[in-house]
């Protein structure tokens, strides 16, 4: 199998008509980071839109579950790609061409009437976000010299730290005083102020040399985590016996062989697979999928459980859910220190168990649950999640070769959205189905009138995230009934979500005992070949 080489990023030499701002190390991580913050941004503040974007386009659970795996998918498959691209034709070029796509399909998606259209522009913002990641730490590398470079990246992951942790309240304010398409168009004047300063300040940068891009590797890789997470997601709807749901699956293992043998006699494979030789590297991909498995799950289907069973405004949602996102604020450099210290085994291990107790606490939350009954996981979350996210750089590209540390960066983002959109997509069929099983007892219990099938299936439906409702004109006493059954079916169907990620997060802080400490590297662009 061919190795993938080490590829320099090489800045062009000076020109003498070149203003004295292009190039400048500071205003590059200003203007990179302005790109970066409008994805981060994004990326927490539609969580706490979810619940109005169902209710006014009537859509399913499974749809909304796209809003956020459809986003997360196209990120995951691109990333790599999007490397070797920045690679070929410039780091710059292709940030620049990352940010207006992200700023105008985030007004097509405010612009959107359907689900379906809304979806459709979610994936391609996802491709356009993943533009912007691996340009964005590559013009930063070419930007400052080494002895600054941690300084600066330090100061790039408070930037994406602060605005994960303003997205709730951003979206509060946004989806409560203006409307959910506001928490899409806030970006368009972001994007145009990040298109101005970047064409002004970055300098271009590519790769010394150039390489191709192994599409069928790509083609193979997406249609098989496509039909890998349509059969999850379609499931409760289909039946998990269904030939549909079968033949997805099936398209996947398939799919999935088809690009491990292409991998092994592709000239440039899109991921080698010698990488994952090392135990250390695959292991922390893997640590890297579960991490984001909890992460993401727990956001999405929170914003139900507070807007849907609390009854809270988006801003009070996106209250509750803040000090999850800040406490990563200080959770992360604390976790640094730590493992600096004691190493990445023993830290990673530790934080992976404060998870699973955190996911513990939050399975059981109830109807009438208090701040401090979601505060307090919340923040064991912040520190327990912090030491697998700070730790996965030395995991994973301290342990890959120095040849194809570039690609184990790549492999890292990469694994981190996988997990995201697997959490959303595995934990959403298991609070459907657990909803589908004990809403039909919950319903008799409150004596209701028996419903036909076709309506208790949409009755199903609503409780898969916590909406109830009834006809108009039905009285007070009986919407109350319905209420309090969609409510205890979701709460149930929650707790053993929940449940799940508690068993998901000890798993992790079993294999994070198998890891070791990498060579001390400043890492590498992102790229292939």
């Amino acid at each position: 199998m061919a190795q993938a080489k080490t590829v320099a990023t090489a800045p062009p030499p000076p020109d003498p008509g070149r203003s004295s701002r292009q190039g400048h190390p500071w205003l590059t991580l200003l203007a990179v980071s302005l790109g970066v913050m409008m994805v981060m941004l994004d990326g927490t503040v539609v969580a706490i839109a979810n619940p109005v974007i169902g209710k006014e386009l009537n859509a399913s659970l499974a749809d909304l579950q796209w809003v956020t795996s459809g986003y997360l998918l196209a990120l995951a498959v691109f990333l790599i790609t999007a490397g070797k691209l920045g690679d070929l034709f410039g780091h710059k070029r292709i940030f620049v061409i990352g940010i207006a796509g992200f700023a105008l399909t985030s007004l097509a998606i405010g612009l959107s009437d359907s689900i379906a259209w809304l979806i459709a522009f979610r994936v391609l913002q996802g491709l356009f976000g993943a533009l912007l990641q691996p340009a964005a730490l590559a013009l930063l590398r070419a930007a400052f010299p080494a002895e600054k470079l941690n300084m600066a990246i330090g100061v790039w992951g408070a930037v994406i730290g602060l605005s994960s942790a303003a997205g709730p309240i951003v979206g509060g304010l946004l989806v409560e005083h203006v409307n959910w398409q506001s928490v899409f168009f806030i970006n368009v004047p972001v994007g145009i102020v990040a298109l101005a300063v970047g064409f002004l300040v970055i300098r271009e940068s590519k790769a010394a040399s150039l390489s191709r891009i192994d599409w069928l590797g790509v083609v193979l890789l997406s249609g098989a985590m496509f039909c890998m997470v349509w059969a999850i997601i379609k499931a409760p709807e289909y039946g998990w016996g269904d030939t549909r749901t079968l033949g997805f699956l099936a398209g996947a293992v398939v799919l999935g062989a088809a690009f491990v043998y292409w991998q092994t006699k592709a000239a440039e494979p899109l991921i080698p697979l010698s990488l994952f030789g090392n135990a250390s590297v695959a292991i922390g991909t893997v640590l890297m999928v579960l991490v984001a498995f909890s992460m993401f799950g727990a956001m999405f289907f929170l914003t139900f459980y507070f807007q849907g069973v609390h009854g809270l405004s988006p801003l009070d949602s996106g209250m509750r859910m803040l000090p999850m996102s800040a406490g990563m604020i200080v959770a992360s450099p604390l976790a640094g220190l730590a493992i600096g210290k004691l190493g990445p085994k023993i830290t990673i291990s530790a934080g992976m168990l404060i998870t699973a107790v955190a996911m513990f606490l939050l399975s059981r939350l109830g109807m009438d649950a208090g701040y401090l009954d979601s505060a307090i996981p919340f923040v064991l979350l912040a520190f327990g999640l912090s030491p697998v996210m700070v730790g996965a750089t030395e995991i994973i590209v301290g342990n890959a070769p120095e040849e194809l540390s570039g690609v184990a960066g790549g492999v890292q983002q990469s694994a981190m959205q996988v997990g995201g959109s697997m959490g959303t997509a595995v934990l959403g069929a298991i609070v459907a189905a657990k909803v589908a099983d004990v809403l039909p007892g919950y319903w008799a219990a409150a004596k209701l009138p028996e419903l036909p099938a076709e309506q208790l299936e949409l009755v199903k439906q609503g409780a898969s995230y916590a909406q109830a409702g009834a006809a108009p004109g039905t009285p007070e006493p009986i919407v109350q009934a319905i209420t309090g059954v969609v409510h205890s079916s979701f709460l149930d169907g929650m707790h053993l979500g929940f449940t799940v990620s508690t068993g998901v997060a000890i798993l992790a802080a079993l294999l994070a005992l198998f890891v070791r400490a990498g060579r001390k590297s400043e890492g590498a662009v992102i790229h292939m070949g």
